[in-house]
Formats: structure tokens, sequence, C-alpha cells
């Protein structure tokens, strides 16, 4: 007998056809629940393996979907996907997960990887460095599903589930001001992405409604990390205007400002109040604990799913209906932006 069990293999066995033992393991209604059984439990005894390859080229679908992310380093990634998992496997689906590292380059090679493993669809979030969409909408081309998931563009047409960024980054700066702080500075991202340009925009309008001119000074514009956290305080603490408050983008940069003001023995809430975005975990535990938006990670991950189930559930269907979920943040305040007790 070969190393490798088949369904001949098998069907020697049992001294039957290849073609009765195919039809068993597939539950084939013309087969005896007997004669199922009975080929079940040969089939196990054998150690007998399904050849997933095989089997997908004959039914044109592979049960994989693959998650491309800018990095495993950030948990709200990895909580997005914990969410994507739960429901592909309630679905009968397996996740294959592919890092861009933020690159433009290894974003558009993990989509050739998974085309080429003609996964039955591909959920998307951004890197930094994508400024054009081509690889995106080449991939669309190919009807493969795609679903975008935290960072999106309205202009493409490709279904997204995103957070409300605009009101996220509103509360977040309307709290700071509401908390008694006047001079309140952003730090954001890379502003040519849609999910930054939106934190900037609802940040300025707090400000505008509180009444609070903006100073273009108190902007400055991060790459999405600690460093850009500290560079930004560097940054503003050797202007003139300098800031009581700060709007970070997201709780990598807002802890990068933490260390630069705490290495600087300024105060945080007391002198200078923070706040972030994003919730990650270590957030509650260092000192101060960190004030964030949530962006119910779990939650956008079960509705891409749900997103791309309905997507290959209506493939070939000539309806071209574009899907936008937009979830609501959620506001998560703690020490380091509670300057009233």
């Amino acid at each position: 007998m070969s190393l490798t069990v088949t369904i001949a293999d098998i069907a020697q066995k049992l001294h039957t056809t290849p073609g009765t033992i195919s039809r068993a393991l597939n539950n084939h209604p013309g087969i005896s629940e007997k004669t199922k059984q009975q080929v079940l439990k040969v089939a196990a005894q054998m150690n007998y393996r399904r050849n997933s390859i095989a089997s997908s080229l004959r039914s044109g679908q592979t049960g994989i979907i693959g998650v491309i992310i800018p990095s495993a380093e950030i948990n709200f990634f990895g909580s997005v996907v914990h969410g994507i998992e739960t429901m592909a496997n309630k679905n009968g689906y397996n996740v294959l997960i592919y890092q861009s590292n933020e690159s433009r380059e290894h974003e558009q090679k993990g989509i050739e990887t998974f085309l080429n493993a003609r996964v039955d669809g591909i959920m998307i979030s951004m890197a930094k460095e994508t400024t054009d969409y081509k690889h995106f909408l080449d991939a669309k081309k190919t009807k493969t599903p795609i679903v975008f998931f935290d960072r999106a563009d309205d202009q493409l047409p490709i279904d997204s589930v995103t957070i409300n960024d605009y009101k996220g980054a509103f509360i977040a700066t309307t709290h700071l001001i509401e908390q008694g702080y006047k001079k309140i500075a952003h730090i954001s991202g890379p502003l040519h992405m849609p999910v930054f340009k939106s934190r900037v925009e609802g940040y300025k309008a707090a400000l505008k409604k509180k009444g609070i001119k903006q100073d273009t000074n108190l902007i400055f514009e991060g790459d999405v990390s600690i460093e850009a956290g500290r560079k930004a305080i560097r940054h503003f603490l050797s202007g003139k205007n300098k800031p009581d408050a700060i709007f970070a983008v997201e709780d990598f940069t807002a802890l990068g400002a933490i260390k630069e003001l705490k290495e600087r023995n300024i105060l945080i809430p007391q002198q200078v109040g923070v706040i972030g975005f994003a919730n990650e975990n270590f957030g509650e535990h260092i000192t101060p604990s960190l004030s964030t938006i949530d962006q119910q990670t779990v939650t956008m991950g079960k509705e891409s799913f749900n997103l791309m189930l309905n997507l290959i559930e209506k493939k070939g269907s000539s309806k071209k209906t574009i899907h936008r979920k937009i979830l609501e943040p959620v506001p998560v305040f703690r020490e380091s932006s509670m300057k009233k007790k």
C-alpha cells in the first residue's frame, strides 16, 4: 500500500469501486447509510485524508479566505482577525493570514499569492504606503470577492467595514476640551489615507464647535508608530504655542507621546492630557492608563466576514450594489485625559 491512502485503496479494501467510495465520502443520497458508515470507518482506520486540492478543482471552491493585515504586531488587527475567524469557522471556512508590513509592494504580492491559491475571497486592511489602488482593481477584475476592513476608500467599488473615524475623533477632542484643556494638538497618520484624514477632520470640527481657534502648528503628520509620538512631542514643545493636550491618531502613537512627556518630567494629565484611538490591550496597563476610542474590533471582523459570505454566495450575480458598514466608536476614558476628577 502506498504511503498516501487513496480512494482506490479504500475501494480495494471493501471490494467495491472508487466511485462508490467517493460518493459515500461526499454523502451522496444514492448511497445507503450503512455503506456510508462502513466507508467512513475504514477511511478512518486507514488514516485517509481527503485531497483538498482535487476537491477544490471539482467544486471551484477552496474553503479558504485570505486576509491581508498591515502588521501582526498590532493587537488591533489580531482582534479583527479573531472576529473573522470566529465567523469563518462557523461557516466552514479556513483563514490564511498575510502581513503587508505596511508596504504596498508586499500588499500586492499578498493579493497575487491568494489569487494563485484560488482562495474564495480576500479581506484587506490597506498598508500605509499604498497611494494607488491599481492592484485592488486588478484583483476585482478576476471576480474574486474582496472586502476592506478598517482602512478603506469609498472611491473604490469594494465592500467595506469601518469605524466612524470622524465621529471618534470628534468625541476624543471634545472630551479633552470638556476636561479643561485649551491648546489641543493632533498627531495624525499619513494624510493620503482616508481613515486618518477623517480623524483630522473630526478633530478640527470639535475645535470649531467649541469655539477654539485652530493652530496648524498643532497638527503633526506622523507614520503611526511610537517614534512618531515622540517626534511630535519634540516638535510641539519646540514651538511657541505649546499644547496642553494631545489627541493621537492611534494608541502606539499616544504611547510614544506619553513616553516622551514623562522623560521630560511633564505630568499627565495635570499638565498635558493624552488620548489615543483603537483601545489596544496595553492601554489599561500603563501609567497613567490611556484614554482611547474603542473600534469594536471583533464586531468589525464578524461584520467583514458577513459581507464576504454574502459576496461569495452571490458570486456571478449581475447585482453590483456596494455595501459599506460603518460601526460606532466607543469612548474609553481613563487616567491620561481625566484632568477633572
